[in-house]
């Protein structure tokens, strides 16, 4: 199923009311402070220069110099990345973020859900989600680097990893195993807490970023989301202020869910996933209050939850659940 969190339109079809917390995303709810922006954003077409000032600066973000490009978030690079190859056998780490699967079964691709690393051996494309949503699994570069050169291309979706660089592997997309088979996707909405913008990125060897961005076409990236991510991606002060925050507040909502009893399956910095009796139940729980959660298909007992952005939104989540 093509399901989704954020669809806060069913939240009040269902349940009515106007004053929803959405917490069914990992999106940061309390995002970078946009500044005022020039007018030309949104008059002019974006330039080239603003495109090359934007990707130099989220190399120096992502500490990687591998060839990028900047595209409508994760997602455009999800949907043209199997555009690349002739379909063939696709195997996903599972279960994670859907789009993977169905962005592959509409260009032709035979898509088999595995469960370990182990199992993508041999597939001519295989997708990892490090971490990994909903349940934050993560793997090494180490592991990933080995698993690369028994693979047609792996695709490495890095879209919770700006809390873990230690994770990211977008220093090795442009080198890796000489023939250049490894694509690193990351988001920009999610940690910045501004996914409206947008924006995101592919990391990979010469020829696979330059199909990329031909497919994606001439502007695929608006005036104002250049402005932003360049800005964003250079406040360094404040991705490190965001991280700090972010430990401090998953290990708070951690202790209500236990409290609830809950127990926790994982999560990231940005979303926390738990076992419930009945998830359910545990989705109309906070429905009644006004909170929407994130429960999955696959699971009758597993429920995901963002982080509260706000002091108010924090005790409406502890009410909901005590």
């Amino acid at each position: 199923m093509r399901d989704h969190g954020g669809n806060i339109d069913q939240a009040r079809a269902d349940w009515g009311g106007s004053d929803w917390i959405d917490l069914s995303t990992g999106i940061n709810r309390q995002p970078w402070p946009v500044p005022a922006l020039p007018a030309s954003v949104w008059t002019d077409l974006p330039t080239q220069a603003a495109k090359t000032a934007l990707l130099t600066q989220a190399a120096c973000a992502f500490s990687s110099d591998a060839p990028s490009v900047a595209l409508a978030g994760a997602q455009q690079a999800i949907q043209l990345i199997p555009q690349l190859d002739a379909p063939g056998r696709a195997r996903i780490l599972g279960p994670t973020y859907n789009e993977h699967g169905a962005a592959l079964r509409a260009q032709g691709w035979q898509v088999q859900e595995v469960a370990t690393l182990a199992d993508l051996i041999g597939a001519d494309l295989a997708v990892v989600v490090n971490p990994n949503n909903p349940d934050g699994r993560h793997h090494s570069r180490q592991s990933l680097c080995d698993l690369a050169a028994h693979v047609g291309r792996l695709v490495v979706d890095e879209s919770f990893a700006d809390p873990v660089p230690e994770l990211s592997l977008a220093a090795q997309a442009g080198h890796l195993a000489s023939g250049g088979n490894l694509l690193v996707l990351r988001s920009f909405g999610k940690f910045w807490g501004l996914a409206g913008v947008r924006l995101g990125f592919a990391f990979g060897d010469t020829e696979s970023v330059a199909r990329l961005a031909d497919l994606a076409g001439p502007w695929p990236v608006s005036g104002a989301a250049l402005e932003i991510g360049h800005a964003a991606l250079s406040d360094r002060d404040w991705h490190r202020a965001t991280v700090a925050r972010l430990a401090q507040e998953t290990a708070q909502i951690d202790a209500m869910a236990a409290r609830a009893g809950w127990s926790l399956l994982g999560g990231t910095h940005l979303f926390r996933s738990y076992v419930t009796p009945d998830a359910e139940a545990a989705r109309d729980r906070l429905a009644r209050a006004q909170i929407w959660s994130r429960i999955f298909p696959y699971s009758p007992q597993w429920i995901r939850l963002g982080l509260p952005g706000t002091a108010a939104e924090w005790a409406r989540l502890a009410r909901a659940l005590s």
